[in-house]
């Protein structure tokens, strides 16, 4: 519940207090924001690489926020209209999808008592319809169409387009790898051979 509260309000505070002094930082105007732009740009690659890396569902949860979020601080500093709208709806649509997440992963841990990758095995054979909310959200995660991610990050990606052409090379692999972190966590989790100790828990359908 602490990592909801987290993903889904505290993560948003910041990108809300920055959109609302970005008047301010209009009227400064003292280039910092290419520096921001920068930092968030290559810190949300970097984030997105580090995803791969993690074994723990609610570690990987948690990296795949902050790279989105990387993405709206840069839609922000661009202090243009198709980036604070986009910012905005995505900062929504992620609150939303990653709260989610964290519930499910809670729900697996509860019953599991671990949140490792290699044990949380096989769950669509005990768990069909978490699976299904799985699917939904890590498909929102990665902006599926009928999500507010994809609206966001059309905007977002639009906004810091029209800063620097530069900026396509590393929004693509942050897409791509949003993509890829997305299906790495679904198939590894609710796919392949389930571990034994599952027999002794309740289903969570």
């Amino acid at each position: 519940s602490g990592s909801m509260i987290s993903a889904g309000i505290m993560l948003k505070l910041g990108g809300y207090g920055l959109l609302r002094v970005l008047v301010f930082l209009q009227k400064i105007n003292l280039k910092l924001n290419y520096i921001w732009l920068s930092v968030s740009l290559l810190g949300g690659f970097y984030i997105s690489l580090k995803c791969f890396c993690q074994v723990d569902i609610k570690s990987l949860i948690a990296y795949s926020s902050v790279a989105h979020m990387s993405i709206v601080i840069g839609g922000i500093m661009v202090m243009n209209y198709w980036g604070f709208n986009g910012s905005y709806i995505l900062m929504i649509g992620h609150g939303l999808c990653s709260s989610g997440m964290f519930c499910l992963a809670n729900i697996s841990y509860e019953r599991l008592h671990s949140r490792s990758m290699y044990i949380n095995k096989g769950l669509m054979n005990f768990m069909p319809s978490m699976s299904l909310w799985w699917f939904l959200l890590l498909s929102s995660n990665m902006a599926a169409p009928p999500s507010l991610n994809l609206m966001g990050e059309i905007s977002l990606i639009n906004s810091l387009m029209s800063w620097s052409y530069f900026s396509m090379i590393l929004l693509v692999l942050i897409s791509f790898f949003s993509a890829g972190y997305s299906l790495y966590l679904f198939s590894y989790t609710q796919h392949g051979m389930f571990y034994q100790g599952l027999y002794s828990f309740y289903m969570g359908v």
